[in-house]
């Protein structure tokens, strides 16, 4: 199952911080990262686009940023397997 994680930083944190502790940390095993993304905007500061076997692996990972980071984890799907969902929705006879 793909997740979306959006992180935006605690103002009490510094990059400084979080650019130590990511040096030092890896994602844990049974997490495959699609993409980490480092934003140059406002918010969020960072997006992760991992694959996991159950939520409980993407969560234990964001939870040992929860001091540094606010995040949102959500369930998400590829724009492929959105557009096939939305082919069998119209031909469904229950849409």
């Amino acid at each position: 199952m793909l997740f979306v994680s959006l992180m935006k930083a605690k103002p009490e944190s510094s990059l400084e911080e979080r650019t130590k502790r990511r040096l030092e940390w890896d994602y844990p095993e049974g997490m495959r990262v699609i993409g980490e993304y480092w934003l140059a905007g406002k918010e969020p500061d960072v997006i992760i686009v991992s694959e996991c076997d159950d939520a409980l692996t993407v969560i234990s990972a964001i939870f040992q940023w929860a001091d540094l980071f606010d995040t949102t984890v959500v369930p998400a799907i590829t724009g492929e397997a959105g557009l096939e969902l939305a082919r069998q929705l119209q031909t469904s006879d229950t849409v």
